[in-house]
């Protein structure tokens, strides 16, 4: 055999030992983008999904503003429904602001998705908008539990966070409505409304949470005093605090009267008051103020 068979004989064994070694090829997944392309606007549908209801004018038109001077960045997504025409997955705000800047076109990305898919789809972009309050958190994971037939674990995995936290969020749902409120407007945090769930009695929720309003409680002093509750006499104590509207009253009758005033109510609306004298002078002197004398 010449030196150049060698050579050759050699240089194909390498070869075909080069490629024994060589890692296995993993075929990369299948996008669910069949596209980017531009659409015109007057093409798409809105999104039947669509979980946000409200969006601020003041904050499309500067969208808008930008949107004139440098484009749009990130891409909407749609779905194509025909020849010449397309619903709109994600990004209605983005669409809004393309529509106040004049666009005909806008950049997009079409997505192959039926509606199971573009309601999940809506509702996890939803998730991700750094405005929501803790309840509309909540409330959207819920629709993908109810509407996506996702289970906790699932829906961890498509939003991105622990299951302990999707569980956390939805557990606010369990609070009665004015705490709810209360956590939406920011009054209290997710760290009060946690002690707060650790009563189960809705009234005692309701007495906790006043109680926390009232004395601009920290989350660690609300923690304390939820654990009160579970002290017999802690728990008697707070039992005689009223709700803001029955103690409004007793308010306007003390200073009415000019004389201390207690009422008593049970959770079923029974109950009585009490009026307070320390004297027969002080008592006739209520009798002709209640009189009118």
């Amino acid at each position: 055999m010449s030196k150049v068979d060698k050579k050759e004989l050699g240089k194909g064994i390498r070869a075909l030992l080069g490629n024994a070694n060589a890692p296995a090829v993993k075929e990369k997944p299948k996008s669910p983008i069949d596209y980017v392309t531009e659409v015109p606007v007057n093409l798409i549908e809105a999104n039947p999904f669509q979980p946000r209801n409200e969006f601020d004018l003041s904050e499309l038109e500067e969208l808008a503003d930008s949107i004139r001077t440098f484009g749009l960045i990130q891409p909407v997504t749609l779905r194509k429904l025909s020849a010449d025409a397309y619903q709109l997955i994600a990004g209605e705000r983005r669409l809004r602001a393309c529509k106040m800047a004049g666009l005909d076109n806008i950049p997009a990305y079409v997505r192959k998705a039926n509606d199971q898919e573009m309601l999940e789809m809506a509702l996890v972009e939803n998730i991700q908008r750094t405005d929501l309050n803790a309840i509309e958190v909540a409330i959207t994971y819920q629709r993908l539990i109810d509407e996506c037939d996702l289970t906790h674990e699932a829906m961890s995995d498509r939003v991105g966070k622990k299951r302990s936290t999707v569980t956390n969020y939805l557990r606010l749902l369990k609070l009665p409505p004015l705490a709810q409120q209360a956590l939406k407007l920011e009054k209290i945090s997710m760290g009060h409304a946690r002690a707060i769930l650790g009563l189960t009695n809705q009234e005692e929720q309701l007495q906790a949470l006043q109680t926390i309003l009232e004395k601009d409680m920290s989350v660690r002093a609300a923690e304390r005093l939820v654990k009160d509750y579970s002290t017999p006499s802690s728990r008697n104590v707070e039992k005689k605090r009223l709700p803001a509207n029955y103690q409004q009253v007793v308010d306007h009758l003390s200073k009415w009267l000019g004389a201390k005033v207690d009422m008593k109510r049970s959770s079923k609306g029974k109950g009585s008051l009490t009026i307070n004298f320390a004297s027969d002078d002080e008592l006739n002197r209520i009798l002709d103020t209640m009189e009118g004398n």
